[in-house]
């Protein structure tokens, strides 16, 4: 269930992203959304556990990993975004 919420996560914030706050328009809206849930699952599975208080129950919910996940999720397309925008501006 937690990698599932992973997931979902990170792709909506990939489309909000995309849809409200015109981020990462360059590289599309379904990227944005892959981008996102990626990072969202990369979070929740190897940042998460390096911090004590998120702890990882196999069929149970984690709200302290769905944090990281959407943390990690959030700073990788900023990054994203952030490397496209200066791609697009030296050429």
């Amino acid at each position: 269930m937690n990698t599932i919420l992973w997931l979902l996560a990170g792709a909506l914030l990939g489309w909000v992203g995309y849809a409200a706050l015109r981020l990462n328009e360059p590289i599309g809206k379904t990227f944005a959304m892959v981008i996102g849930a990626v990072a969202g699952i990369l979070g929740g599975k190897l940042v998460a556990p390096l911090f004590a208080g998120a702890e990882l129950t196999p069929g149970g919910f984690s709200p302290s990993a769905l944090f990281f996940a959407v943390a990690t999720s959030t700073a990788i397309l900023v990054a994203v975004h952030m490397g496209m925008a200066r791609w697009y501006r030296e050429k």
